[in-house]
């Protein structure tokens, strides 16, 4: 029988090939690209990109989280989106990370906290600014970045992980698209994945650790958590929104919705698509409301100002 993981890697690409058919680098973004962050010189690589009109200045940075299903993607598959919110500018980390069945949980997670401890150490070199630090995770992207998040700001569970945070790691919002946060009672699928994704084959026990949802905390980041009305993980969002309302954190919930096309599973890549700009764009706005800059005047708006919770149907 065919492993899932292979069906997942067959699938995905046929639909990113087609997504991203006749894209090109756009004129306006400068990229770096295939600088290593760790030692496996095939997986452990990122690009940075930034906007040319920005040249010397010190940008807000935008950390991508890939998804993939734990098992496909790397970012050549997130040049385009990533390049994108570049042009509406930040600086942009777009890294590939290990992926099972070859390399198993937590390797994933910890090339994650690799790639922000590169951060930390490059920023002056690729001007980027650790005080308006920002990410971005979609699907199983999400699912890590919330767990990332969750060992950043909660004790307790990150005694229980196998990853060290770098001191000066802060992030001050996340955006969660299309996400995962809730691994207790999986679909067929996502079981499947994990029994390829988790050494012990997903067991309860590590599909609880694996649930984001259950160690939020109070001190986890503003989030802005995104799914659409075909979203197949559509269900996962208000439970990760409910979770943050109950703890006090602030956070939207958006459910969008088009006339002229059916919004499915991380449709926020599809560089072709004006519901995938206006979800970006919303993205990109809800980070700026934390932080505005103006040349070398910089002044952060305090929180409680500019976040409410709130629910909208696109």
């Amino acid at each position: 029988m065919e492993k899932m993981s292979s069906i997942v890697r067959r699938q995905f690409k046929e639909g990113d090939d087609i997504r991203d058919a006749g894209l090109t680098t756009p004129e306006d973004v400068i990229r770096y690209d295939d600088i290593a962050y760790g030692k496996d010189s095939e997986m452990q690589v990122l690009d940075v990109y930034r906007p040319k009109d920005a040249e010397g200045r010190i940008l807000p940075v935008i950390v991508s989280v890939h998804g993939g299903g734990w098992v496909y993607g790397d970012k050549e598959r997130y040049q385009y989106y990533c390049m994108s919110l570049a042009q509406r500018g930040f600086a942009v980390v777009n890294f590939s990370y290990r992926l099972a069945p070859e390399h198993q949980f937590p390797a994933s997670l910890k090339d994650t906290n690799l790639a922000f401890a590169w951060v930390l150490k490059h920023k002056d070199e690729y001007g980027m600014d650790m005080e308006n630090l920002f990410a971005v995770g979609d699907s199983a992207g999400a699912q890590m970045l919330s767990m990332y998040a969750d060992i950043c700001t909660n004790e307790e569970y990150a005694a229980n992980c196998e990853i060290q945070i770098p001191d000066g790691i802060h992030i001050k919002a996340v955006a969660l698209n299309c996400g995962q946060y809730s691994l207790e009672n999986p679909e067929n699928m996502t079981k499947q994945l994990m029994a390829e994704y988790l050494p012990g084959k997903g067991t309860a026990e590590e599909l609880k650790h694996l649930s984001p949802v259950l160690y939020v905390n109070e001190k986890f980041p503003p989030a802005y958590i995104m799914t659409a009305e075909e979203d197949f993980l559509r269900a996962q969002a208000p439970v990760m929104y409910e979770k943050l309302k109950e703890k006090g954190v602030a956070c939207e919930l958006h459910d969008y919705s088009s006339d002229k096309e059916k919004l499915q599973h991380v449709f926020h890549l599809n560089m072709k698509s004006e519901a995938a700009k206006r979800c970006n764009d919303e993205e990109c706005d809800f980070f700026r409301r934390l932080t505005i800059g103006d040349g070398e005047k910089r002044f952060t708006v305090h929180m409680k100002e500019i976040l409410c919770y709130t629910e909208r149907k696109r």
